[in-house]
């Protein structure tokens, strides 16, 4: 660690030298014909048409990375959602490999509660049965992120959370360019990403590949990671256009898995697990096709798929149980090893259709989608008793199940203007989901349990309404649109071969609504401040029961719906532009104060639980009920404040984030479990710093701290993968960054 510093303070003083001896000319500067200009901040809106989609009247943030500074290399969520109000991080462990966001007091996990998306189609495993996004792009191959809250269903699917895409780079102006930016830090961490694209006559191609390395901060946290992505483009005339993509990713991890409290007071870098990985290889293709047929009308056909793994195997216990050698066998215990196969296909069409009612301007957006996933999930396995990656097993799964869902929707959202002001814009969805499950369960004494066929089907409307009242730079938003959560194949799938499922089980259904007002004043003010409420009904609970109504034999677990949150709150941000707003930004450069602040009330209005005493024939089952109770890992406050400073070549990036205690589950545990996996966790503050230089043109340096003052906190506990008890953030890491683009 000392020798990094050596190298950071080093560098940071080559690159003030090198920056006190450059000329500044005006408000840019001019290198041999080319023009650097000051990082201008981050978020923007969306305009009220863009790719087809509507979205008047609809909260929404649009990041542009250029434009922000932040450890991108590890993906760093932390620093890039730091501008957008109301976003949990769960930080399992540093490689950046997975983004863990959710917004409004909901789960982060792998952010299944946002339909996630990369150039406008489907990445996570299945989008309802299975939602959790393995993959996300190398944040430097992204151009910018598209966040669209809760009100974002009508266009593009239920989810509570909104949506959330990944736009990627693309070269459009040259016939050929190459970029290329080469990171090494803390903890052996090495990082190379490459670039080349460019347009010629008709074709224009972009294509790269990201590999990173590291040893990690915590013992047993190594990992490799390769993303690859390619595209090319044919333009048949100005207003059609047609393109083919595909991203290969691949990756392994070793998994240091969980610690108790005692354990992380200890030490939070320390590992139990070393003998516990786990690997996803990804691919994910799509064929776009882009048309504008006149001026009212324009059309996008997206055809999308997905094929890809998910791969762990480790010794699962909780962190208070040693994976020790056996003195009997000289052995290890044999690990579990679980697997999961996804093969995906969509198609979704989008149109824009504008017209006029008297002398004003109306739009109309509507497509349709068709959605067709399948899951073959096979669980505990009995693995090899070594400690490198290895999925071979001895026998058979105990679980080989198959999943499918079949999807079919229509969309329709109408902006009417009322005046140039003031527009309304009312819409429906009707979704079609058909799920199926099928497959062994268990073997018990050599022979199958099967798994009881299940196939769920149903149609849901789901209705919206937008408005907008526009001023010069600002305007007064507001929305509310319904939102609903199928079921899970997790929720079919019950943790015991006793439970029931209730063969009516209902998706989770609700609604979000946004009240606020955002816009620009005069060049030194950006500012979005509004409230939401978050209503989340039918969640899944187990009731407990006897067995045949009769107290003598035991009880079993009926798995239903339950229970219903309420998550409310406000959401704000600003950014202050001091050089602007005193018009002294010529000679000294933009210095910009930025603000994300959250406060939210998450609570269950009811939620019934079962608790036994007793054991058979004297068995006694008492029933409760969890209604205000806080909703487990939605903190009741996430604040970011950040400090910059930039000029035409030269950018720093202060910020300091603060997050609220949280509770990891519903009964609101205060003291910890001695196996980690329940209790309070604290709150905690972070400051991350980063810098970039700019300079010859192409190139640039860019240095930075994450978690600067070596805070130790932890963002949650998991009670399964990736291995059970309390997971620690990193503490203080280092990064020095060279990059051209030619």
């Amino acid at each position: 660690m000392k020798n990094y510093f050596i190298l950071f303070f080093f560098s940071f003083f080559v690159i003030i030298n090198i920056y006190s001896q450059q000329e500044q000319v005006s408000d840019t500067l001019k290198l041999d014909g080319v023009i650097l200009e000051p990082k201008k901040n981050s978020p923007e809106r969306m305009p009220e048409i863009k790719n087809n989609i509507l979205f008047s009247g609809k909260k929404n943030e649009v990041l542009h990375l250029s434009k922000i500074n932040g450890n991108f290399t590890t993906n760093n969520s932390r620093e890039i959602f730091s501008r957008i109000p109301g976003v949990t991080i769960w930080e399992n462990e540093g490689s950046g490999i997975q983004i863990n966001v959710g917004v409004r007091g909901l789960s982060p996990n792998r952010s299944w509660e946002l339909n996630t998306r990369q150039n406008g189609y489907d990445i996570s495993s299945d989008v309802f049965g299975y939602p959790e996004a393995y993959y996300n792009p190398p944040l430097e191959a992204v151009e910018t992120i598209e966040l669209v809250r809760g009100g974002s269903s009508l266009q593009f699917g239920p989810q509570f959370g909104g949506m959330l895409n990944y736009v990627l780079k693309r070269e459009t102006k040259k016939k050929f360019s190459f970029e290329t930016q080469n990171t090494v830090g803390s903890y052996g961490m090495m990082s190379s990403y490459n670039a080349i694209g460019g347009n010629f006559k008709k074709f224009s191609y972009y294509v790269y590949n990201h590999s990173r390395s590291a040893d990690g901060w915590r013992e047993n946290s190594e990992y490799t990671v390769r993303n690859t992505h390619a595209f090319v483009e044919y333009r048949f005339t100005e207003n059609t256009k047609l393109s083919a993509e595909y991203t290969n990713m691949d990756y392994q991890m070793q998994q240091a898995g969980g610690l108790t409290d005692e354990q992380f007071k200890d030490n939070p870098r320390q590992s139990l697990r070393e003998r516990n990985w786990f690997a996803t290889p990804w691919n994910v293709f799509s064929l776009n096709f882009d048309t504008k047929i006149n001026d009212n009308f324009t059309s996008n056909t997206k055809i999308f798929g997905l094929i890809g793994e998910r791969n762990s195997v480790g010794f699962t216990a909780t962190p208070n149980v040693e994976d020790v050698i056996n003195l009997a066998t000289n052995e290890y215990a044999n690990r579990r090893v679980d697997r999961d196969f996804y093969e995906n296909f969509g198609l979704e069409n989008r149109n824009i259709y504008k017209y006029k009612l008297g002398k004003i301007n109306n739009n109309l957006a509507f497509g349709v989608r068709l959605y067709r996933a399948n899951t073959q999930r096979v669980q505990d396995g009995k693995g090899t008793t070594g400690t490198d990656f290895d999925l071979s097993i001895d026998g058979r799964f105990s679980r080989d199940l198959n999943f499918t869902t079949e999807n079919v929707a229509v969309f329709a959202e109408n902006q009417f203007k009322v005046s140039e002001k003031f527009s309304v814009t009312p819409g429906v969805r009707y979704e079609y989901i058909k799920n199926t499950g099928e497959g062994r369960f268990g073997i018990s004494n050599g022979n199958d349990i099967a798994f009881p066929d299940k196939t769920i089907s149903r149609s849901q409307p789901l209705f919206g309404l937008g408005m907008e009242y526009k001023f010069t730079s600002t305007n007064i938003y507001a929305n509310i649109t319904q939102a609903y959560r199928p079921v899970l194949f997790s929720d079919l799938t019950p943790p015991a071969v006793t439970d029931v499922i209730d063969p009516n089980l209902k998706d989770a259904s609700g609604f979000n609504a946004d009240l606020g007002f955002r816009g620009t004043y005069k060049n030194f003010l950006n500012f979005d401040f509004s409230l939401f409420y978050l209503s989340y009904n039918n969640r899944i609970g187990g009731i407990r029961q006897f067995i045949d109504n009769d107290p003598t034999q035991g009880t079993f677990i009926y798995r239903t719906n339950l229970g219903e949150t309420i998550n409310k709150g406000i959401e704000g941000f600003f950014n202050l532009n001091f050089t602007k707003l005193f018009n002294i930004d010529k000679p000294y450069g933009n210095l910009d104060l930025f603000a994300s602040v959250s406060f939210i009330d998450s609570r269950y209005t009811d939620f019934r639980i079962f608790n036994t005493s007793g054991t058979a024939p004297d068995i006694t089952i008492t029933e409760t009920n969890l209604e205000g109770n806080r909703v487990e890992n939605a903190p009741r406050y996430i604040h970011n404040f950040g400090l910059s400073w930039s000029n035409n070549n030269f950018s720093s990036t202060l910020q300091y984030r603060m997050t609220g205690k949280i509770f990891t589950d519903a009964n609101n545990t205060t003291t910890p479990s001695a196996n980690g996996v329940t209790g309070l966790l604290d709150d905690y503050r972070v400051f991350d710093l980063s810098t970039e230089y700019r300079f010859l043109k192409n190139y640039n340096i860019r240095v930075g701290i994450n978690n600067l003052l070596n805070e130790e906190y932890a963002t949650r506990r998991a009670g399964g993968y990736p291995g059970p008890g309390i997971l620690p953030g990193e503490g203080r890491t280092f990064y020095i960054s060279i990059g051209a683009k030619i």
